[in-house]
């Protein structure tokens, strides 16, 4: 999948959970993709993450960080 789409989706996650402040926001997102996205999309996801993350929201990239050291 494109690395833009996926930092898309992650950050439009990551938007809706920001409403409950920082440290929510990185518990919902990393639960929404551990719940949600099929492996081949968290792979890509911490994949771009660990290139940089360009793109991607604080709390999101802190977020995959966490899911990726968990996976």
């Amino acid at each position: 999948m494109d690395p833009a789409r996926l930092v898309a989706m992650a950050n439009q996650i990551g938007r809706f959970f920001h409403a409950q402040g920082e440290a929510a926001a990185v518990d919902g997102v990393e639960d929404h993709l551990r719940k949600f996205w099929d492996p081949r999309m968290r792979r890509e996801i911490a994949a771009h993450a660990a290139a940089g993350g360009e793109g991607l929201e604080p709390w999101v990239r802190a977020a995959v960080e966490r899911l990726s050291l968990g996976s």
